[in-house]
Order: structure tokens, then sequence, then C-alpha cells
């Protein structure tokens, strides 16, 4: 199914288009969930931090690819709201090269330098070569990373986000019934868990390029759109750069972030590596429903249509608004429970330090909704810096508060409150800016 997003009822064109992103995206969350789970019930809290913190590094990286694909992505959306096709394609082609390179590259350096990135987390002797195993398997995942979120965000730019869902579901069962193969039956241990979820990705990337060749012949590059153009080039490489540089760093100060948590022992890490696990599935809906905010303000930005981006503008602040309210009651209510699905409730310490860390998190979940609604927004209208500068003053507030805070009375609660400040900062300063500067633009 393919949407075109400058037509048609806002509310419905919009859900339409947003709800195979969101589905999409905690499909993905199974990856490393299904690790998790299984590795935190049946191989014991070590291997749990160790493959928790796997998981804060291996998002870092790919945030990388991530960040040049919808950045490409975000350029797509504008060419085809232009109809632009020759430019469009041309721009695939670019693109594809561009991120290639780059994920090859990214895929050799962690390689060669895998023990120095462990020392740079601080990674416990205890649990060190058992995360040092799980990441050299799971290292080999990421050129399946590169195919399936290239070919996703190209189909997503053109209005189809109904195939990438459908990858990933096949790839996120694919993942669990491995996982409980290598790991329950097989007795593989961390490494199981890492081979079947570098399997599963490799199905979810290698199926949905293949779905592109065969089914979306008319997106095909033909022999003149294999070619140098530095203009085009030059947009690819402004947009790519800058939100790989906002997914970048993002994960970079949660991955600071992560070292600090370490440094207050194996409970705290595991604490922490199951709270994340439940905050990107709360919070992942509306990260996806910015995304797909992003598509519509591009296309839209593209096809010069002002009073319909104003329109959704409107129509994506009271969703986001109401849908993280309703998640921010349920998961401050049920965050025992939820703790409890990754960690054993007789590991009380655990459990205790998951139940605060959720408790203070989930008090200020519209905080991130509103800034995925921003981050979305800038990068539609060619303004992806503004997201590198927003990411910068929330990570950066967070990461210092952390550390500044962690050192007083609060101790670990200081890290945990770092976070919803470091939200609210960037809100006000992408508000603000919108206000002043892009507002009357539009109007």
């Amino acid at each position: 199914m393919q949407l075109d997003l400058t037509q048609g009822k806002i509310n419905k064109r919009l859900l339409m288009f947003a709800f195979p992103l969101m589905l999409g995206n905690l499909l993905q969350q199974f990856y490393n969930i299904a690790d998790t789970l299984i590795v935190g019930r049946f191989l014991g809290a070590n291997a749990l931090a160790a493959v928790g913190s796997s998981y804060t590094l291996m998002v870092f990286l790919t945030s990388i690819i991530l960040g040049l694909c919808m950045g490409s992505s975000a350029y797509f959306s504008i060419l085809y709201g232009r109809k632009a096709i020759d430019e469009l394609k041309n721009s695939f082609f670019l693109s594809f090269l561009l991120i290639g390179a780059v994920s090859l590259i990214l895929n050799l350096l962690v390689y060669l330098f895998v023990d120095e990135i462990m020392m740079l987390l601080h990674i416990p002797s205890e649990i060190y070569s058992m995360m040092q195993s799980y990441l050299l398997w799971i290292f080999a995942g990421m050129s399946a990373t590169f195919l399936y979120n290239y070919f996703a965000n190209l189909l997503r730019a053109v209005g189809n986000s109904m195939a990438p869902l459908l990858f990933l579901a096949i790839s996120a069962i694919l993942n669990i019934l491995l996982d409980l193969l290598f790991v329950l039956v097989f007795a593989w241990g961390v490494e199981g868990a890492a081979i079947a979820t570098v399997l599963s990705q490799y199905v979810s990337g290698i199926g949905i390029m293949l779905y592109f060749l065969i089914y979306r012949k008319e997106l095909h590059i033909q022999k003149q759109h294999r070619r140098w153009n530095k203009q085009i080039m030059y947009k690819l490489g402004s947009f790519s750069f800058y939100t790989c540089l906002q997914q970048s760093v993002m994960n970079l100060g949660i991955l600071a972030v992560q070292g600090l948590v370490n440094s207050f022992g194996t409970v705290i890490m595991a604490a922490f590596a199951a709270g994340v696990k439940i905050d990107s599935f709360a919070y992942m809906p509306v990260q996806d429903y910015g995304n797909a905010f992003s598509t519509f303000i591009a296309q839209n930005y593209g096809a010069g249509k002002k009073e319909r981006i104003q329109k959704g503008i409107r129509s994506s602040l009271a969703a986001v608004f109401c849908f993280t309210t309703i998640i921010s009651i349920l998961v401050y209510t049920f965050a025992k429970e939820l703790i409890c699905i990754f960690v054993a409730a007789e590991e009380t310490k655990i459990v205790a330090a998951g139940v605060h860390y959720l408790r203070i998190e989930a008090s200020f979940y519209f905080g991130i909704g509103l800034l995925f609604l921003l981050y979305g927004y800038y990068r539609a209208i060619e303004l992806p810096q503004m997201s590198v500068i927003l990411t910068v003053l929330s990570l950066g507030t967070r990461v210092l508060l952390a550390y500044v805070l962690s050192a007083t009375a609060l101790n670990v609660s200081g890290i945990w409150l770092a976070v919803p400040i470091g939200w609210v900062l960037a809100d006000i300063y992408g508000v603000l800016y919108y206000w002043r500067r892009c507002r009357k633009k539009e109007t």
C-alpha cells in the first residue's frame, strides 16, 4: 500500500502511514528484547548485564547507519512531493553508494577496536569475556542492518510503510524461535542469542531488497540515473550527515551514561538494561509517529502546501499528547510488573532499582514525544542541523547532569533525573525557534 501524504484527510492519512511504522519498530525491538528476556531468565544476571550493555553499544553503532538512511529518506520525500522522479532515482543510486561505503568501513573499525571500545565502557571483569563473545557475533549483522534500513526508508519516503513492517514481523518471529533453539536447546549461551539476532537481521535485510527489486520496478534505477550529480550529492550529504550526527550524538550520550551506570555495579546495570527495554517499547510509537510526521511534512513541503503543514502540526501535537499521557500512566502504575518481565521477582534489588528508574522516566514521556516531532519537522523543512542542536542540548544536559547529580546525595537517582531535564530544555528551545523563525514562513 502506497500513500500520497499531500492529499486526503490529514489525521487518517498520517495514522494509516504511521501505524505500520509504530508496529514495525516495536517488532524491531524484539531483536534485542528476545535476547534480554531469554538471557535474563535462563542465563542469569551477569549475562543480562552483558547483553544489556551490548545493546546500548549496538544502538549507537547502528544509529550511524540509521541516521544516514533517515536523512536520505527526508530528501527522497521532498523530491517525491515535487514529482521530480529522475532526480529521485539519481538520489537512490548516490545514497546507496554513500551509505553502503560508510557501513562497510564502520563494520571493519568495530572489529578492529572491540577491546578498546569495551575498555571505554568500563565493563566489569566478571562479564568482560561474555560481552566480548556476544559482540563479535552481533557485529556480523551490520551489513544486514544497512540493507534493511536503506530499503525500508526508501519505501517509506514514497508512502509505503507496509512492506518494511512485513519483513520485520517475519524477522522478529524468527529471532525469538532461534533464540529459544540456540540458547535453551543447543545451550550456546549469549553467543547463541547473538547468532539468532544476526540470522534474523539478514532475513529482513535481504528480503526487503528482493521485494524492491521484484515488486517496485517503477522505482528502479536506469542507466541514465547512475551518474554523479554534485548538487544532489551535496543535498544528500547535508541531510544524511546532520541526521546521522543527530542520531549518533543522541546515542553517544546514552553510551556515556551507560559507562556511568556500569560504575555502579551489576545490580544497577541489570536494572538499567531492563528499564531501557521498557522505555524503548513505551515511547517507540511516538518516535515512529515523529518519523511519519517528518515524511508528511517533507512531502507537503516539496509540494508547497503550507496550510496543510500547519494542520498536520496541530493534529500531531494532539495525538502525541494523548498517547504519551496514557502510556505514562500505564508505565508508572505497572512499573514493577514490567521490570519482572525481564528480571525474576526474587532479584529484589534489581527490581527495586528498575522500578525507581521507570517511574521517573514515565512521568515525562510527553517531553520525548514532543522532541521527536521537532526532530522530524526540522529534518523535513531542510533544517536538519536544528535536530543536531536539539540533540546536543538534550543529551549534553543529560550527560553533564548525570555525572554531577550522581555525585551528590541523589546517587543513582541523579542519572535518572537528568534524562527528563534534558528533554524539557530541548523542547523549550525547539518550540521557541519555531515560533520566531519558522512559523512566519508557513503563513
